[in-house]
């Protein structure tokens, strides 16, 4: 059964997506084609063209797919100045022997793959960092910026900064294959380099054909701790229901303590592509997500559920 589920932010991806899957295309065709509308939308400030920048002022994107049916999967962290992230990572997979490229590394070898180049800052997003740097950077910082230390203000950022997040989405296609991918421009105003899970296989995104695929939202140094994605996969495997397997993913991201502790959401799909959504907390509309499967009419729009500690 033709399926798609995406959180909030991808879900201007969805028809791209689906139109993929109903002509025959494959699921990671579908995904990366999803995810690609998303990240040339300069409307969405937490993925692609138009999202918000690093605490030195460049937006740094992090990427990746995963093949259900191969176990394949590529990633790219700390990507600068290129358009599409995931369409990168899926070359990664592809042309490479390696799983994820980041920072100078990934940006020699999107050039080397001719992935299109382009401006990712755009004139609304520098004035808002501008912005924000004028009210929470003291006068004896701001001059030498960013030549200063810069743990603190990320602390900062995190504190305040708690919506958006990274554009997600799962696929199963006509051969029963499923497929994950995630694109987000990360933290932002972040520590420069910060990699999230959007880039780690295992944390990040997960999917495997004998049972099901995860991505996961907002915050990744939960997830990167939690290796969440494949918790909830493994919990699949280990036949526990799609709403089993969330509801323990959730409770042991609820354990961790220390360090920086956000919100999260998890999406997953079961190898029948039966979904589910659940979150750490209460995001109101940050915690939406959109669902369509073969024969329903139009996509679903859901709420993640909140799981209890």
């Amino acid at each position: 059964m033709l399926t798609v589920l995406a959180n909030g932010e991808a879900q201007g991806g969805v028809g791209d997506a689906r139109r993929v899957l109903a002509r025959g295309g494959t699921a990671l065709d579908a995904v990366e084609a999803g995810i690609r509308q998303v990240e040339a939308d300069e409307r969405i400030d937490s993925v692609g063209k138009g999202g918000r920048p690093c605490l030195t002022g460049e937006v740094e994107c992090d990427a990746a797919v995963m093949n259900g049916r191969t176990m394949e999967a590529g990633a790219v962290g700390a990507l600068k100045g290129f358009l599409h992230p995931v369409s990168v990572a899926r070359r990664v997979m592809e042309v490479s022997p390696h799983v994820l490229l980041v920072g100078e590394g990934a940006v020699r070898f999107a050039r080397e793959v001719d992935a299109e180049q382009a401006e990712i800052l755009t004139q609304e997003r520098k004035a808002e960092f501008e912005q924000w740097l004028d009210e929470h950077v003291p006068a004896a910082q701001r001059g030498d910026w960013p030549g200063v230390p810069l743990a603190e203000h990320a602390w900062e950022a995190g504190r305040e900064l708690k919506r958006g997040g990274t554009a997600i989405m799962l696929c199963k296609d006509r051969q029963g294959d499923i497929a994950a991918g995630t694109s987000s421009s990360g933290w932002a105003y972040g520590y420069p380099g910060r990699l999230g899970d959007s880039a780690v296989v295992g944390a990040g995104l997960y999917a495997d054909n004998r049972y099901g695929a995860c991505a996961c939202t907002h915050f990744g140094e939960m997830t990167i701790r939690a290796v969440t994605a494949r918790a909830v996969v493994q919990a699949l495997a280990h036949g526990k229901s799609v709403s089993g397997a969330l509801s323990y993913a959730v409770r042991e991201l609820r354990r961790l303590e220390g360090g920086f502790v956000g919100p999260v959401a998890v999406h997953a799909i079961d190898f029948y592509g039966n979904p589910g959504v659940a979150s750490t907390e209460d995001l109101g509309v940050e915690g939406s997500y959109v669902y369509w499967q073969e024969g329903q009419g139009e996509p679903k729009i859901g709420q993640a559920a909140v799981i209890g500690g």
